[in-house]
């Protein structure tokens, strides 16, 4: 009866990855880019902990012209981006977390090789995904000195929604989405609505609502939509008519990866 149970607990366990294996199988079918289906299968390896060596063969290999030329809207280009930080963080982190150590060198650091070009994921997270924003304006300056392939890359507008979707490995930092182009606008409020929900704490009594210092941090980049406070209510985060004060929350720097989660609306 036990070697039963037992073998019925195998079974099971490997439904579930087969399940979850198509499950990833079929977002990346819906996907009409190559590039973002690339960015996506790298990221769907290293969560179903499968070998991720081929895809980063094929990040290498990329010529940048044609990637550039294909990249040919913000959501291709947010999706692809925001895959690509989101894998090289678990992966180089996972094979020496000891650089998380010096965190402001870790993310300047020329590390990660796409189309033979050495980027850092302060040059893909600012200069690209949020359109040349000086890393420390608080998302109100834009760098004049922008480089060609930050240029050819980089979206033509900010979106906030981006902040809640990156993961630099950081215990409070969002959890972990494989992104299409296809979906992306959903797929970002999904993310978007969960990490909101799982750090916002608001006391109606106290009129005070605490949120993810990432709002600080990046303020410009929240301004088309409200502020805080106008995020929070798209969201459902708060009430309508609410107007509570705000306090940030610090944030917890402990090295914490593997944090993937599905996108369930």
């Amino acid at each position: 009866m036990t070697r039963f149970i037992f073998s019925l607990h195998i079974i099971y366990f490997i439904l579930l990855i087969n399940l979850s294996q198509l499950k990833a199988q079929s977002i990346v079918r819906n996907e009409t880019n190559e590039y973002v289906q690339i960015s996506m299968k790298l990221l769907g390896a290293i969560k179903n902990k499968e070998n991720y060596t081929p895809y980063i063969v094929q990040m290498k290999e990329l010529s940048l012209d044609k990637l550039a030329k294909s990249l040919d809207t913000d959501n291709k280009t947010k999706a692809f981006w925001i895959n690509v930080y989101n894998a090289y963080v678990q992966i180089i982190l996972m094979e020496n977390p000891s650089l998380f150590d010096e965190r402001s060198e870790f993310f300047k650091a020329d590390q990660i090789n796409i189309g033979g070009e050495m980027m850092s994921f302060d040059f893909i997270e600012h200069g690209i995904i949020r359109g040349s924003k000086v890393k420390l304006s608080l998302g109100f300056l834009k760098d004049p000195f922008a480089g060609e392939i930050e240029k050819e890359f980089r979206v033509s507008e900010t979106d906030g929604r981006i902040h809640f979707a990156l993961n630099c490995g950081a215990r409070s930092c969002p959890h972990i989405a494989i992104y299409s182009a296809v979906n992306l606008d959903e797929e970002l409020d999904t993310i978007a609505k969960q990490f909101l929900e799982r750090t916002t704490i608001y006391d109606r009594s106290e009129n005070v609502v605490n949120v993810t210092v990432l709002f600080s941090w990046f303020r410009g980049d929240f301004t088309e939509r409200g502020g805080v406070l106008g995020v929070l209510k798209s969201y459902n985060i708060i009430p309508e008519g609410a107007e509570p004060n705000v306090n940030y929350k610090e944030y917890d720097w402990t090295l914490d990866l593997g944090n993937f989660t599905d996108l369930k609306p």
